[in-house]
C-alpha cells in the first residue's frame, strides 16, 4: 500500500497524525508545503491526501483541484482551522473526500484516513461493472409472477387493474404493459385521481365545450381524447368520487362518452389500466365503490409486492439508482458497502421502492467518498427502534443470574488482591439476552411491567467491584473494566453471528473499521 501524504505547514499537526497513523499500521509520508508535494507528485502519489486548506505558499483547494484533474480517483480530505461556510462549500465543489475541522478528534481523523483508504484501495480494483437496467428491476420470484403476467397480457387489450402499496411501482408496470401492447406506438397518459379536485376531475377526464360553465373560454380535449389509440392510467382509482364512477362505467361498458356541456357522443378507442393502494373490495361493502365498476375493472389483477417482501432485490435496486442519479446530477457513480447494504436490507421501508430511490438520491449528493458505509446512511435508517412490521414480536429472555468466576489481579506492591469477574463469564451473560419463545417472557411487576431487578443486580455487582478495586488501589480502573466489557460484549456478538464481523458491528451499533480495531486491541482474533 502507498503512504498517507500529509500536507500542513503546523509541524505539531503532522507529528500528532503521523504517530496516530503509524499506530494504526498505516504508512505515512509528511510535506510542509504545496511545493514539495507537487515536486513529490512527479514521480510519486500517495494512497491518501490529508491537506490543510490555508498554507503559505499555497492552497489545499487549489491542490485539490490539480489533483482531481490528474488523478481523479484520489481521495483527499481537507483540514481547516477557519470552520466557516466557504471553506467547507469549496472544498466539497472541489471534490474532496471529506472535510475535517480544527481541532479534530484524532482517533475520528484516524478513523477518517482508514475508510479514505479502503476507498482508494476498491478503486485500485477496478471499476464496477455499469448496468444497463431494463425499465423494470427484480429477481424475487414475486416479481417474475409480474413479469410473466405482462408477458402473458403483451398480446392483449384486456382491462388491468394493478395493486399495491404506494411506492411499490404501478406506474411503470402501467407504462411496461403499454410498451408490450398493440398500442405502444399510440399515447399513454397518466392522471392521478386522487390529486385532482373534485369539480374539475370530469373535464380532466372527459374535457368540456366551451361555455360549459364560468371560465370555460374555449372547447378543451380530456384525457380520454388525449388517449386515443393508446392506453389511459387511471391512478388511485380508489379514491374517484361516487358520481363520476358511473360516467366511467358507461365509457368501460359501450365505449362512449360526452364532454362536460357536449350534447354529442364520442367513441373512445383507449385501453384503461387502473391502479390502487386501497382494498377495492372493502370500499365496494362501505358503499364507497361501485361494485358494477370494480367488476369491470377487475379483470385481470397484478398485484406488486411490497419492498419487504422482495428483500433480495434492494442491492440491485441500489445500484440502479444510485447511477442513475449519479448521471443526473453529473456525478460519479458510489458504492455501497457491505455494512450499509445490511443496514438497507433491515430496513423495513414503509415508502417501499419510492423511499428507496429518494434515499439513493440523497446519498449521492451527502454521502462522502465514492463508498457509503453505514454511518453515511441518513439518520432515521440507522435508529434501531424501526422495527419491520412482518416481524413477529419477541419476548426477551433474561438468563438466571449467572455465577461469574472471579479473576485475581494484584495490584502491585501492596500486595493486595482483588477479584473482577472474568469476560467469559460475562459473555455468557450477554450471549444469553436472546430473542425466545413468547413463552419464556421477564418476570413481571405488580403492575403488569417487566422488573428490571436481574439487570439491577449485575450493575451492582460492577459498581462493587470497582468500589473495591478502587479503594484497594488498583491503578486505571476504568480501562481495566472496560476492555472486560468489551471482550465479553464483542465476543458474544462475534457468537450470535457465527463470526461475522460487518452484521456484529450493525447489533452492536459501531462501524466496521471500529470493531476491527477493537477485536485487534482485545485479542479476539487470537
Amino acid at each position: 500500500m502507498k503512504p498517507i501524504w500529509i500536507v500542513d505547514d503546523d509541524q505539531s499537526i503532522r507529528f500528532v497524525l503521523e504517530k496516530a497513523l503509524e499506530k494504526a499500521g498505516l504508512p505515512v509520508r509528511s510535506f510542509s508545503n504545496i511545493r514539495d508535494v507537487q515536486i513529490a507528485l512527479s514521480d510519486d502519489a500517495p494512497q491518501v491526501l490529508v491537506s490543510d486548506i490555508r498554507m503559505p505558499g499555497g492552497s489545499g483547494i487549489e491542490l485539490l483541484q490539480e489533483l482531481k484533474r490528474t488523478q481523479p480517483g484520489l481521495p483527499v480530505i481537507i483540514m481547516t482551522a477557519y470552520s466557516d461556510l466557504d471553506s467547507a462549500v469549496s472544498a466539497f465543489q472541489s471534490g474532496a473526500f471529506e472535510y475535517l475541522s480544527k481541532p479534530f478528534d484524532l482517533e475520528k481523523a484516524v478513523d477518517l484516513i482508514q475508510r479514505a483508504v479502503d476507498e482508494s484501495l476498491r478503486e485500485q480494483g477496478g471499476e464496477e461493472a455499469r448496468i444497463d437496467a431494463p425499465e423494470l428491476l427484480g429477481q424475487a420470484p414475486a416479481m417474475q409472477d409480474v413479469f410473466r403476467a405482462i408477458g402473458r397480457l403483451s398480446p392483449s387489450q384486456v382491462t388491468v387493474l394493478i395493486t399495491g402499496e404506494s411506492g411499490t411501482g404501478k406506474e411503470l408496470v402501467a407504462q411496461a404493459l403499454h410498451r408490450h401492447s398493440p398500442r405502444a406506438n399510440g399515447p399513454f397518459v397518466a392522471i392521478n385521481t386522487a390529486a385532482i379536485p373534485r369539480d374539475l376531475l370530469e373535464s380532466e377526464l372527459f374535457g368540456h365545450e366551451r361555455g360549459a360553465f364560468t371560465g370555460a373560454q374555449t372547447s378543451r380535449r380530456g384525457r380520454f381524447e388525449q388517449a386515443e389509440g393508446g392506453t389511459l392510467f387511471l391512478d388511485e382509482i380508489g379514491d374517484m368520487p361516487y358520481e363520476l364512477q358511473t360516467r366511467l362505467l358507461r365509457v368501460l361498458s359501450d365505449g362512449n362518452f360526452y364532454r362536460v356541456g357536449g350534447h354529442n357522443p364520442i367513441k373512445a378507442h383507449v385501453r384503461v389500466i387502473a391502479a390502487t393502494h386501497q382494498n377495492l373490495e372493502q370500499r365496494v361493502q362501505q358503499g364507497q365503490f361501485r361494485e358494477d365498476l370494480f367488476h369491470r375493472l377487475n379483470v385481470i389483477r397484478l398485484r406488486l409486492p411490497p419492498l419487504r417482501e422482495r428483500r433480495e432485490d434492494i442491492a440491485l435496486l441500489v445500484r440502479h439508482f444510485l447511477q442513475k442519479s449519479a448521471r443526473e446530477l453529473g456525478v460519479e457513480t458510489k458504492r455501497v458497502s457491505d455494512e450499509a447494504l445490511l443496514v438497507l436490507q433491515n430496513h423495513a421501508f414503509p415508502g417501499n421502492v419510492r423511499e428507496l430511490e429518494n434515499i439513493c438520491h440523497w446519498l449521492t449528493v451527502m454521502a462522502p467518498g465514492l463508498t457509503v458505509d453505514a454511518k453515511d446512511l441518513p439518520p432515521e435508517l440507522r435508529q434501531p427502534a424501526r422495527a419491520l412490521p412482518t416481524a413477529q414480536p419477541q419476548a426477551i429472555q433474561v438468563p438466571a443470574m449467572v455465577d461469574i468466576p472471579p479473576l485475581t489481579i494484584g495490584t502491585g506492591t501492596g500486595g493486595v488482591v482483588r477479584e473482577v469477574p472474568d469476560e467469559a463469564a460475562l459473555s455468557q451473560f450477554a450471549a444469553g439476552l436472546q430473542p425466545s419463545s413468547p413463552a419464556a417472557s421477564l418476570p413481571a411487576s405488580p403492575s403488569g411491567a417487566p422488573t428490571p431487578a436481574i439487570e439491577d443486580d449485575w450493575e451492582a455487582a460492577v459498581a462493587r467491584l470497582a468500589r473495591e478495586l478502587l479503594q484497594g488501589g488498583q491503578a486505571e480502573v476504568m480501562d481495566l473494566l472496560t476492555q472486560r466489557f468489551e471482550r465479553a460484549v464483542i465476543g458474544a456478538a462475534l457468537d450470535v453471528t457465527h463470526g461475522r464481523r460487518i452484521e456484529a458491528a450493525v447489533k452492536l451499533g459501531i462501524g466496521r473499521n471500529t470493531i476491527t480495531r477493537k477485536i485487534q486491541d482485545l485479542g479476539l482474533d487470537d
